[in-house]
């Protein structure tokens, strides 16, 4: 029997994993990155001269939410503004050493919250969420 509550379970898994993203950041020292910051970081972590407008499609945010999330990982001395040479209309957010520096700290968090949020679960089982909550996701 279908209990209605899925928004509901979403919603708290959401709050519990942000919690635990922040828990370890801390442990490891890391002030001022929230989980938003995350989705940023982990862009810049697979691509180099990623621009604003190419920020926000990744992370599915509006470009003024994105100019805020970077505003703050500047002035932690995460990342950093570059003009475009060519263009001047252009400007690449990039990792500095501060920056890149945090990307095995991320990797060991989200290895940690996949083992929380797959273990248990068989292959076939872990696929089966994946593809639930795609179908629910595209379905808004």
């Amino acid at each position: 029997m279908i209990k209605g509550n899925a928004a509901s379970l979403i919603s708290h898994i959401r709050d519990v994993v942000n919690k635990l993203i922040i828990s370890e950041l801390e442990k490891h020292g890391v002030e001022g990155i929230v989980p938003s910051h995350g989705d940023i970081l982990l862009c810049l972590y697979k691509h180099d001269n990623v621009t604003m407008k190419e920020l926000a499609e990744y992370i599915h945010r509006t470009k003024p939410t994105v100019t805020v999330l970077i505003n703050k990982l500047v002035a932690c001395g995460y990342v950093i503004r570059e003009k475009d040479v060519n263009d001047n209309r252009i400007t690449y957010i990039k990792l500095t050493q501060r920056g890149m520096e945090l990307q095995p700290i991320f990797q060991e968090v989200s290895n940690r919250i996949r083992e929380m949020m797959y273990g248990g679960l068989s292959e076939t089982e872990g696929e089966l969420l994946e593809n639930l909550l795609e179908k629910v996701l595209q379905r808004f």
